[in-house]
């Protein structure tokens, strides 16, 4: 399907008014149990955490917003695709292959519309966390 078409086919014309004055979201927060392990996992991906608060803080500055990890009571997160975007095709492929490294899986990349022309790099952690890393497509 062409991006004109997928435009006509999915998006409200004229938009709805939003109901708030929205200026962005400023990060994640994820929770689990086998908190260490996980922190070892994102560090393994992400390098050193950026924050530090006692034993279980932890946080990565991820463009202009942050992740952050709690150790958590109930399991792992659940039921959540957490979406990154990179600058480039490249990056994205590039931070693809360092989760799979680290011990996640993820298929080919591949451009699809999502809103807009994206390149994908789809992968679910060892947690089965769902990440859609992405970029404009080229």
């Amino acid at each position: 399907m062409d991006y004109e078409t997928y435009r006509t086919s999915y998006f409200v014309d004229p938009p709805p008014t939003p109901r708030f004055d929205y200026s962005g979201l400023q990060g994640l927060t994820l929770y689990f149990e086998a908190y260490n392990s996980a922190v070892d996992f994102y560090t393994e991906v992400f390098g050193p955490p950026a924050y530090v608060e006692g034993k279980d803080t932890k946080g990565w500055r991820l463009g202009d917003t942050w992740l952050t990890l709690l150790r958590g009571r109930g399991g792992r997160p659940r039921n959540v695709e957490v979406s990154v975007v990179m600058n480039s095709p490249a990056e994205a492929r590039r931070l693809q292959t360092a989760f799979i490294r680290a011990g996640a899986t993820g298929p080919d990349p591949a451009d699809r519309l999502m809103y807009e022309p994206i390149h994908a790099c789809p992968v679910t952690d060892p947690y089965g966390l769902d990440w859609m890393i992405f970029s404009p497509a080229e």
